[in-house]
């Protein structure tokens, strides 16, 4: 199963990357961790990414790219995989394709989850996170059985500085500008498989589950 994952953030695409790859038996290749594991080994890739996160710049598309084919050609990806954070934009989507021809594979599917944006503000800013173990609980959705007490350890629960109405807005508008050309193109594929993020999290994982299968 090649799959590609996408969402706004808050949307939960966490819990269902993890569930995904559980029941498939594939490897959750996000960019974020591919970077920080190529600096952490000192590739030649990830010394130039390295280069342009220390300057605060994007990364660019050819080495986005480069690092990802490097990833997919391993062995655990054999059988298939998850793609979490790329491709972000058309160019990165078109180079993806390429790749994926020239290694004689394709997508099987690009599960789009969505929802509303004032959910998603609203799941971000009633998020609480245990400082010990980093267990996540929701005021109103999921919360704790004692006020900002985590039931696993009894650590402080806290709100991350960015899960605010201004930052998680903003966050929303650049990933719907930014992806909105996405899905149009892999609707055109017709491999793009919608699913509602308000449903319960089971309801979600059963929804994308029937439409892989």
């Amino acid at each position: 199963m090649r799959l590609i994952l996408l969402g706004p953030p808050g949307v939960g695409k966490g819990t269902q990357a993890s569930a995904i790859v559980k029941k498939y038996n594939i490897p959750h290749i996000s960019t974020g961790d591919i970077f920080r594991a190529n600096i952490k080994e000192g590739t030649e890739l990830g010394m130039k990414a390295k280069e342009y996160m220390d300057k605060g710049l994007l990364v660019p598309d050819e080495l986005v790219v480069s690092i990802v084919k490097d990833r997919l050609s391993k062995d655990d990806c054999k059988d298939g995989f998850l793609l979490d954070g790329f491709p972000r934009t058309i160019e990165q989507a078109e180079a993806l394709d390429e790749e994926l021809k020239n290694m004689g594979i394709k997508l099987d599917k690009v599960v789009n989850i969505y929802a509303d944006k004032e959910i998603l503000i609203e799941r971000a800013i009633g998020r609480r996170i245990c400082k010990k173990c980093g267990t996540a609980y929701h005021i109103k959705f999921n919360p704790p059985k004692v006020e900002n007490v985590c039931d696993i350890d009894g650590g402080e629960l806290f709100q991350r500085d960015d899960d605010n109405r201004e930052t998680v807005s903003t966050r929303i508008e650049v990933y719907e500008k930014q992806t909105e050309p996405l899905i149009e193109y892999y609707k055109e594929k017709g491999i793009i498989l919608d699913v509602d993020g308000t449903k319960p999290i089971e309801e979600v994982f059963e929804t994308i589950v029937k439409g892989l299968e």
